[in-house]
């Protein structure tokens, strides 16, 4: 992947400066050939003027003067030069050859132009030479008549060569560059990729088992921070995940283990006594249903708790004094039955969020604790909701109450503090997983002053509230 990575930063890089550099050559040229006609335009009329006296009197002798000019200006890296008259005949040449002297040029479409009075530019094959020329040919006034032309030409490939110098540098640039670009890339990939095996490594530990393992958040560029970051959240909730059901399964383990060793015992003691004692095998039959009862109020308390612990429930507005009204009416006639009162207490309407059914169970599992453990005849049981910052209901009874130490246990799985009793103990720690799912919190308090327990349990107010 290393070099994978360096690879592709290379080539984007060597893709990037082709892009660039092929038209930058172009225009190079361009340039570069705007320039050399440039300065052949103005030696052409520096020479014109140094010429315009010996075409304006014919002087011999003023045209040594100028081949002199011509072929010193030629030898010092110019252009060839052509001086002609105003009939177009060549009067002075840079050429070592002075045969092309007398020559008439009158048919160059450069010189005939520039005999009009244009100046006249640009490039054009030479029958005569074999090659490109740029050229350029200029009039010679005296006065306002033309007395003749200057003509330079230069090698196109003199062009070329001085393009092809630039294009070298550049062409050198462009290697150190993807040089550079491979160095930065070999950095970097090394970097990611070093980041990007140790948390494929720490991926590998948690599925090998190692839970406790995280990735460090402090190294690498902010993307891989951010992943590492996301990586330990999975990693945490995945250890938390896993550590509920491990718990979840021994607590289960412990707990079905009685009652089904209990339940056995009685069905085989059962058999025993079913030809010799009729009526003793049915009560061992009923004291083994008592059990399977027993067993199955278990497993549903567990499944209900796991289900808890697995939910993510999009909490929904509830009106808690309504659910608490229906509860107590509920309740009612079962304590009636056992000379104990529910009464409730509290607004008529109060809207609170929380998950299904989260409410319902609460109350439900608070009113059957203080029924079962606390309720005797011609006591009191009261469901109170209050209108605060975090809306609470309250059950409060009448019985015996709790330490402070018994408490802090009574929302542990399976706790109990009288053994055998007959409750499965499941009950208080299906309240608390379903009230933080809610986004709340359960309590146990005593009562100042008076006997009993206060089951509180608080939750969020609703949105609109």
């Amino acid at each position: 992947m290393k070099w994978r990575f360096m690879g592709v930063i290379m080539g984007i890089t060597l893709l990037v400066l082709l892009v660039q550099d092929l038209p930058l050559s172009s225009y190079l040229r361009g340039v570069e050939e705007d320039r050399i006609i440039t300065a052949l335009e103005r030696d052409a009329f520096v020479l014109g003027g140094r010429s315009e006296e010996a075409l304006d009197a014919g002087d011999a002798e003023g045209n040594t003067t100028i081949t002199n000019l011509a072929q010193t200006y030629k030898d010092s890296g110019g252009a060839r030069v052509v001086v002609v008259d105003a009939a177009g005949t060549a009067i002075v040449t840079s050429d070592d050859d002075q045969n092309s002297v007398g020559a008439s040029y009158s048919s160059r479409p450069e010189i005939a132009k520039a005999l009009a009075g244009e100046i006249s530019s640009g490039e054009r094959f030479s029958e005569t030479l074999g090659f490109e020329l740029l050229y350029v040919a200029v009039p010679v006034f005296s006065g306002d008549s033309v007395v003749g032309a200057v003509r330079l030409t230069y090698p196109e490939s003199v062009v070329t060569e001085s393009v092809n110098r630039q294009l070298q540098v550049l062409g050198l640039v462009a290697l150190v560059t993807v040089f550079l670009a491979g160095v930065v890339g070999y950095i970097l990939s090394t970097t990611i990729t070093r980041n990007l095996r140790l948390l494929r490594r720490a991926t590998e530990l948690i599925a090998a088992g190692a839970l406790d393992t995280r990735a460090d958040e402090s190294m690498g560029a902010p993307e891989i921070r951010s992943l590492s970051t996301s990586f330990n959240v999975m990693a945490e909730r995945l250890e938390s995940l896993i550590e509920q059901q491990r718990s979840f399964a021994a607590d289960a383990s412990h707990q079905l283990r009685t009652p089904l060793t209990a339940l056995r015992l009685k069905l085989e003691r059962a058999q025993e006594l079913v030809d010799s004692d009729p009526d003793a095998a049915a009560e061992r039959i009923a004291a083994a249903e008592h059990e399977a009862d027993r067993l199955v109020a278990i497993i549903e308390g567990l499944l209900i708790l796991s289900r808890g612990e697995a939910r993510v429930s999009e909490l929904h507005d509830v009106d808690l004094a309504r659910i608490a009204r229906e509860r107590v009416e509920q309740w009612a006639h079962l304590a009636h039955d056992g000379g104990v009162s529910v009464d409730y207490d509290g607004p008529r309407t109060l809207m609170i969020r929380a998950v299904p059914t989260a409410v319902e169970q609460i109350v439900d599992n608070y009113l059957d604790n203080a029924l079962s453990n606390a309720a005797t005849p011609g006591t009191r049981i009261v469901v109170r909701v209050v209108d605060a910052e975090k809306p609470r209901v309250h059950v409060l009874d009448q019985g015996p109450g709790l330490t402070g130490e018994q408490r802090a246990r009574a929302f542990d799985r399976f706790w109990q503090a009288a053994p055998g009793h007959g409750g499965s103990g499941l009950g208080l720690a299906i309240a608390s997983q379903l009230a933080h799912a809610s986004g709340g919190s359960v309590r146990l308090d005593s009562r100042p002053g008076e006997r009993g327990l206060d089951a509180v349990a608080e939750f969020l107010p609703a949105l609109g509230e």
